[in-house]
C-alpha cells in the first residue's frame, strides 16, 4: 500500500490494538503459549485468552474461549499441562487456578481460595502449584455471601497501619499476601506462611523441589521500614523459616540455581536512597559466600521499564543458564531493554538481545537451545520472535496488529543525543507528523514522562502517533532524573526536583526551538503524575510555551505527604524529613509555590479514584489559574486510578487524548 493511501491513527484505534503478554515457550521448544488482550467496545470490558503458536510452522490459534481473562499461563514441566489464572467462572471474584492438558480438552478449576492469587508456578514433579494469596477479610467474605450486605456496600474502614491503600488496587484488606501449594490432583490448598503483619512474596521452589524461596519484611513496622525486604527459605511442605544473609535493601524477583545451592535475586541495596541502582545479586544457600552484586561494576538497573501506553513490559525473575554458570536478566538502558547474560563472578557481561527495541518478556526451553521472546518497537507495540541460541537465527511468529500497522502512516521518529547545562550526554526523540515538510513551520508539543525513575524509548507511544497525526511535531526526552544512563543521572535530582531536570528539559527546548521546522510561536508542553510536576513547574517559571496540558500531577509537596498511597515514603524524594520538621524545603520544591507567575492557559487533566497523585493536587493548580485569571478547564474522570493513560477504561483513554488535543488545537493553531 503506498503512503499516499494510509489513513492517519485514531484516537479509536485504541478499540482495535490487540495486545500481547505472559509469552512461555514449552518445555520442548515447540510451542509458545501467551495471552492476547482485546477490548469489547459495547461493554468497555477487556478480556483475554490463552493463544498458542508452533515454533516451527504453523500459525496462532486461540487455546482458550469466552469473554473473561485468562492471564498467567504456566508449563508444567513435562509440557502436557498449562496452569492459567481465569475469572471464568465468576467475573465479579478475583480469578482461580486452573488446568488445561495441551493435547486438548476443558480447562478445569483446581482451587476454590476465597482470596486474591497473585502468582502461580509449578512444583518439579508437576504434582503441585505455588502461589501467593491474599485472603479476603472476613467481612468481605460476608458480603460476598450475603445479598443484602452485598447491595449495601462497605459500611465504614478501619486500620492501623501506614499503607491502607494502593493506586490501581484500592483500599487494601486487612489480610496480607501468604505463601500456599494447591494440590494438583486433588485440588487441596495448603496454607505455608501466615503473620499479621508479614507479607510473603515472590515464592520459588528450588529445583529438587525441597526448598521454598520467598521474599519478605520481618521489620517490627514493616509499613515504617518499608525497605527492609529478606530473603527466605523454608521446606516445601511447610515448616520454619530460615533467614539467608542479605544486605539491607529492597529486594524483587529470585530464582534457584540449577544446583539449588544459589540464589539469584534483585535488590537496591541502602535505606532511603531510591536514586541507586537494582543489582542483580548471588548469595549462597548455606550462608558460605557472602551476598555479592554482579553487576555493580556495570553502572546498570536492573529492570525492564521503558515507558509506553500499550502494555507495561514484564520483569522476568533471573533465569540460570542449565550449567549455572550465566544469569540472563532485562535491563532497560538508553532508550532501550537488553536481555543481558552474566557470569555468576560477575567478570563477564554480554548483551543477547540488543536492539532498538524493549525486551517485554523472555524465556527458554528445557535444553535451552531455543529463546522466546516479546518484542515491543516504537512502531509496533509487541510480537513474539524466536531465537535459535547456537545460530542465532531468529524468527518473528506473530504479526499481530498487521491490520492496523500496515494501513496507518504514523510519522517518522529520529533520535537526538545532547548535551546538559552540565555537559552530560542526554538523548532524545523527535516524531515529525505524517507528511511532514521540512520547509514548513510546524507547531510543537514538549511530552514529559512520569516516574522520574523511568526512560522513553524505542516503544510505540499511542499518544504520541496520535498527535503528531494532527500536524504536531512531538518530541520527549531523558532528563537527568531517571533511569538507564547510570546512578549519578538518576541521583542528578535526588532531593532537588525542579532545577537539573528543568535545565535540561529548557536545554532540549532551546534546541528544538533552532529547528527550521519549528514554530516558536506555537510551542505546547505536556505530562503526568512527575511529567504533570514538570508541566505546573514548567509554567510557574517561564512563558515560552502558548499552551500547556498536566496530568494527575504532583503540585503541592505539603498536601501530599500523608495522602498519597506511598504517603511518608515522599519524604525520600526532598531530604528524608516530614513536612512538619522541613516545611521550607517542601513548599519550595512545590510548583505551586510559584503558580502566580503562570500566564500559560493550561488544562488540567486528573482521575477522582488517583491514589498516587490524589485529585486535590491537580485541583489546587486548576484553582489557582482560575483566581488568577488563567485560561483554564479542568477534566476530571471517575473511578480511574492513576494510569487512566495505559490502563484505564478506553472510552475515557479515548475522550483524554481528545481533550488534550482540543486544548492544543485551540491555543497552538
Amino acid at each position: 500500500m503506498s503512503e499516499a493511501k494510509k489513513r492517519l491513527i485514531t484516537a479509536e484505534d485504541l478499540y482495535r490494538f490487540e495486545l500481547i503478554g505472559d509469552v512461555r515457550l514449552s518445555p520442548d521448544g515447540k510451542n509458545v503459549v501467551y495471552v492476547q488482550k482485546r477490548v469489547d467496545r459495547k461493554t468497555e470490558k477487556k478480556y483475554g485468552n490463552l493463544w498458542v503458536i508452533p515454533t516451527q510452522a504453523g500459525k496462532p490459534r486461540q487455546f482458550t474461549f469466552g469473554d473473561q481473562k485468562d492471564i498467567s499461563p504456566r508449563w508444567s514441566p513435562d509440557g502436557k499441562t498449562i496452569a492459567f489464572l481465569s475469572n471464568r467462572a465468576d467475573q465479579d471474584k478475583a480469578p482461580q487456578i486452573y488446568l488445561i492438558s495441551f493435547g486438548g480438552g476443558e480447562a478445569h478449576k483446581i482451587s476454590e481460595i476465597p482470596g486474591e492469587i497473585t502468582s502461580i508456578s509449578w512444583s518439579p514433579d508437576d504434582r503441585k502449584i505455588l502461589c501467593s494469596v491474599r485472603k479476603l477479610d472476613p467481612d468481605e467474605l460476608e458480603r460476598q455471601n450475603n445479598e443484602q450486605k452485598k447491595k449495601l456496600g462497605v459500611v465504614n474502614r478501619r486500620y492501623d497501619r501506614f499503607f491502607y491503600k494502593f493506586d490501581g488496587f484500592g483500599y487494601l484488606p486487612h489480610e496480607r499476601e501468604h505463601i500456599w501449594t494447591v494440590d494438583v490432583h486433588s485440588g487441596t490448598g495448603k496454607q505455608l506462611t501466615d503473620h499479621k503483619i508479614y507479607d510473603e512474596k515472590e515464592p520459588a521452589y528450588s529445583p529438587d523441589g525441597k526448598w521454598i524461596a520467598f521474599l519478605s519484611n520481618h521489620s517490627e513496622d514493616p509499613d515504617r521500614d518499608f525497605e527492609r525486604v529478606d530473603l527466605f527459605v523454608i521446606p516445601s511442605r511447610g515448616g520454619a523459616q530460615k533467614k539467608i544473609e542479605t544486605p539491607v535493601g529492597d529486594k524483587v524477583k529470585l530464582s534457584f540455581s540449577p544446583d539449588g545451592k544459589w540464589i539469584a535475586f534483585v535488590e537496591q541495596v541502602g535505606e532511603h536512597q531510591d536514586y541507586k541502582n537494582y543489582g542483580l545479586w548471588v548469595v549462597s544457600i548455606d550462608g558460605s559466600v557472602p551476598a555479592r552484586n554482579l553487576t555493580a561494576a556495570y553502572d546498570l538497573n536492573v529492570s525492564p521499564s521503558t515507558i509506553n501506553d500499550m502494555g507495561e513490559p514484564e520483569f522476568i525473575s533471573p533465569t540460570w543458564s542449565n550449567d549455572g554458570k550465566i544469569i540472563y536478566f532485562q535491563c532497560a538502558r538508553h532508550g532501550i531493554t537488553q536481555l543481558l547474560a552474566v557470569s555468576k563472578d560477575g567478570k563477564n557481561l554480554d548483551a543477547v538481545i540488543d536492539q532498538k527495541a524493549v525486551v517485554c518478556s523472555f524465556s527458554f526451553d528445557k535444553k535451552q537451545s531455543t529463546l522466546a521472546y516479546q518484542l515491543g518497537r516504537i512502531d509496533d507495540p509487541c510480537q513474539i520472535i524466536l531465537r535459535d541460541m547456537a545460530t542465532v537465527k531468529e524468527k518473528q511468529l506473530t504479526s499481530l496488529n498487521n491490520s492496523i500497522l500496515t494501513k496507518v502512516e504514523l510519522g517518522k521518529v529520529k533520535e537526538v543525543w545532547f548535551k546538559s547545562p552540565s555537559g552530560m550526554d542526554l538523548q532524545g526523540w523527535v516524531l515529525a507528523p505524517p507528511g511532514f515538510n521540512p520547509k514548513k513551520k510546524y507547531p510543537s508539543i514538549l511530552e514529559i514522562h512520569g516516574g522520574p525513575q523511568t526512560q522513553y524509548g524505542f516503544f510505540f507511544m499511542h499518544e504520541f502517533y496520535y498527535l503528531a497525526s494532527k500536524g504536531y511535531v512531538v518530541y520527549f526526552c531523558n532528563p537527568r532524573g531517571g533511569r538507564g544512563y547510570g546512578e549519578e543521572h538518576t541521583k542528578a535530582i535526588w532531593h532537588d526536583w525542579g532545577a537539573n531536570d528543568y535545565a535540561d528539559l529548557m536545554t532540549w527546548v532551546d534546541q528544538m526551538e533552532k529547528a527550521p521546522y519549528i514554530d516558536r510561536s506555537r510551542m505546547g508542553v505536556t505530562g503526568g503524575s512527575y511529567g504533570g510536576y514538570m508541566t505546573v513547574w514548567i509554567i510557574g517559571h517561564t512563558q515560552r510555551f502558548k499552551a500547556a496540558v498536566t496530568q494527575r500531577c504532583v503540585s503541592n509537596f505539603v498536601s501530599m505527604w500523608g495522602s498519597s498511597d506511598l504517603n511518608h515514603a515522599f519524604e525520600d524524594t526532598l531530604n528524608q524529613k516530614p513536612p512538619y520538621e522541613d516545611l521550607k524545603n517542601y513548599w519550595e520544591h512545590s510548583p505551586i509555590a510559584y503558580i502566580g507567575n503562570a500566564k500559560t492557559p493550561t488544562m488540567v487533566i486528573h482521575n477522582e479514584n488517583d491514589m498516587r497523585c490524589p485529585i486535590e493536587q491537580g485541583e489546587q493548580v486548576f484553582v489557582a489559574l482560575k483566581k488568577q485569571g488563567v485560561p483554564t478547564e479542568m477534566v476530571r474522570f471517575p473511578d480511574e486510578f492513576h494510569g487512566l493513560s495505559r490502563t484505564g477504561r478506553t472510552d475515557r483513554r479515548i475522550v483524554r487524548l481528545n481533550a488534550i488535543l482540543g486544548w492544543f488545537e485551540k491555543y497552538l493553531n
